[in-house]
C-alpha cells in the first residue's frame, strides 16, 4: 500500500480542521461534526421522496422495514468508510484504483459515474417540481434553471469546510422541522407504524413491492457517499499522540450514526406522511410529488400542510445536489488522477442528467417525472454491489488496515449487508427478465 501524501479531501479544496488533543468530547465532537450530515443529506434526496411516496400510498407501513433495514445497511458500511479513510489516508475511489488489479479501473470509475449522474438526475427533477409548487416555474424552465442552480453553493467551499457543512446542517434541520410539523397535523396510529417495521418475505415475492423496496435500497444506501465520506473523513487533522486513529475513529462514526439517524427519520415519516394521508383514502394510490402536494391541503384540511411538503422538498433536493458534485469530484480524480475545476464538474455532471430528463418532459409530459425519480433510484441501486464489496474487503485486511482493521462481528454484519443488496437486485433482474419474456412471448 502507498500512503497518499495528501489526504483526499484536499482534493474538494475542504478547509482541514484541526482537532487538537485534551478537548473535551463535547468540544470534540462539535469540531468532528459535518462530514456525516455531508453524507447524511443524500439520504434523504428527491429520490428518496419518490420512493417513500410510491411505497407509502400503494401499500401503506409495509414497506417501512425496507427503510429501516437500509439505514442500518447504511450505518455499517458508512462507519467502514471513516475506518477506511483514517486508516490509510486514501478514500474508496483511490484504493480500487491502486489496490484492484488494474483492468477493474474503467469499469468501476463508470459505474461509480452511472451512480452519481443517476443520483443528480433526482435531484435536479425534484428541485425543478419543488420550485414549480412554491413559484409556479414551469417544470421545463425550473429543469433548465437547476443546471446552474448549486455554482453559488459550490462557491462556500472557497470559504472553509465548515461553512459548506453549517449550511447543509441548517437545511437538513429545515426538512426536519418540516415533516416534524407534519407528523403533528398528521397524527398517524403509530402502533400501525410500529407494525410496519416487521419484515415481510411476501414483499421480496411481489413484483411491485420488490421493484420500490429496490427503489428504497438504492435511494438510501447510495453507492456515491461510500466515495464521499471515505474521502471527507479526511478532512480532520487529528493532532495527538498514540490512539489518536482509534480517538478520530469513534468520533467520526458517532458523527455518521447521529446524522444517518436523522436521515431515517425523515424517510420513516415521509413514507408515513404517505400511507397515513393518501392508502386506502382514495380510488388510486398517489404516486406524483406534485399530486402529493395538492392533495395534502384538503386530507389534513390545512394548506400548511402542502407548504412544508413544498419546502422541505426544496430543501432536500438543494442540499443533496451539492454532495453529488463533491462525490464527482472524489469519483474522478481517485480512479483517473484527473480533477476539474468545481463549475466544470458540476456542469459535465448537471449536464448528463439534463438528457433524460428534459427528454421525460418533452416526450412523455410532466407525469412521467415520478417514475424517472423511482428509477433513478433502482439503478442506483444496480451500481452498489460494486462500491460495497471492494469496501468490505479492504477493510478486512489487516496489511491495509493496521490497528483499524475491522472486528470479526462488524465484517459479518458488513458481508450480510452486501449479501442481501446482492439478493434483492438478484430478485429484481429475475422479476424484470420474466417480464421482458412474458411480453416478448
Amino acid at each position: 500500500m502507498t500512503e497518499a501524501p495528501i489526504g483526499s479531501a484536499d482534493r474538494i479544496d475542504a478547509q482541514v480542521v484541526e482537532v487538537p488533543a485534551g478537548m473535551g468530547m463535547l468540544r470534540t465532537f462539535l469540531r468532528v461534526l459535518g462530514p456525516g450530515y455531508l453524507v447524511a443529506v443524500g439520504y434523504m434526496d428527491p429520490g428518496n421522496w419518490a420512493t417513500d411516496l410510491a411505497a407509502g400510498s400503494q401499500f401503506g407501513y409495509r414497506l417501512l422495514w425496507v427503510i429501516g433495514l437500509s439505514s442500518l445497511m447504511a450505518m455499517v458500511l458508512q462507519s467502514l468508510c471513516c475506518r477506511l479513510g483514517i486508516a490509510t489516508r486514501l478514500d474508496l475511489a483511490q484504493a480500487c484504483s491502486q489496490l484492484l488489479p488494474r483492468f477493474w479501473r474503467i469499469p468501476l470509475w463508470l459505474l461509480a459515474e452511472v451512480g452519481i449522474i443517476s443520483c443528480d438526475l433526482a435531484e435536479l427533477v425534484g428541485s425543478a417540481i419543488a420550485l414549480q409548487l412554491l413559484f409556479g416555474l414551469p417544470l421545463l424552465w425550473g429543469v433548465g434553471l437547476t443546471a446552474a442552480d448549486t455554482l453559488l453553493l459550490l462557491a462556500l467551499q472557497h470559504f472553509g469546510i465548515r461553512r459548506l457543512e453549517a449550511l447543509v446542517i441548517a437545511l437538513v434541520a429545515l426538512v426536519g422541522g418540516c415533516f416534524a410539523v407534519e407528523m403533528l397535523l398528521l397524527q398517524p396510529s403509530w402502533s400501525q407504524v410500529g407494525q410496519g417495521f416487521i419484515p415481510q418475505a411476501a414483499s421480496l415475492r411481489d413484483g411491485r413491492q420488490l421493484f420500490l423496496a429496490a427503489g428504497i435500497l438504492g435511494a438510501t444506501v447510495m453507492p456515491h457517499n461510500l466515495y464521499l465520506h471515505s474521502s471527507l473523513v479526511q478532512s480532520r487533522r487529528w493532532i495527538g499522540g498514540q490512539g489518536t486513529q482509534r480517538r478520530a475513529l469513534a468520533f467520526s462514526t458517532w458523527d455518521t450514526l447521529v446524522a444517518l439517524s436523522l436521515a431515517f427519520l425523515i424517510n420513516v415519516s415521509i413514507l408515513v406522511l404517505a400511507a397515513g394521508s393518501f392508502y386506502g383514502r382514495l380510488p388510486q394510490p398517489v404516486t406524483d410529488l406534485s399530486e402529493a402536494y395538492r392533495l395534502l391541503t384538503p386530507m389534513l384540511g390545512t394548506s400548511l400542510a402542502s407548504v412544508l411538503f413544498g419546502v422541505a422538498l426544496l430543501a432536500a433536493g438543494q442540499s443533496s445536489t451539492l454532495t453529488a458534485t463533491m462525490a464527482g469530484q472524489v469519483v474522478m480524480e481517485g480512479f483517473l488522477n484527473l480533477r476539474l475545476p468545481d463549475w466544470k464538474r458540476r456542469l459535465l455532471t448537471r449536464g448528463l442528467a439534463l438528457i433524460p430528463a428534459l427528454a421525460t418532459v418533452l416526450l412523455l409530459g410532466e407525469q412521467a417525472t415520478n417514475q424517472l425519480l423511482v428509477l433513478s433510484q433502482v439503478v442506483l441501486s444496480l451500481q452498489l454491489p460494486f462500491a460495497v464489496i471492494p469496501l468490505v474487503w479492504f477493510c478486512g485486511r489487516r496489511g491495509l488496515m493496521g490497528e483499524l482493521q475491522a472486528p470479526r462481528w462488524l465484517l459479518g454484519l458488513a458481508w450480510a449487508c452486501a449479501a442481501l443488496i446482492v439478493l434483492i437486485n438478484g430478485s429484481l433482474l429475475l422479476a424484470l427478465a420474466r417480464l421482458a419474456f412474458s411480453f416478448g412471448s
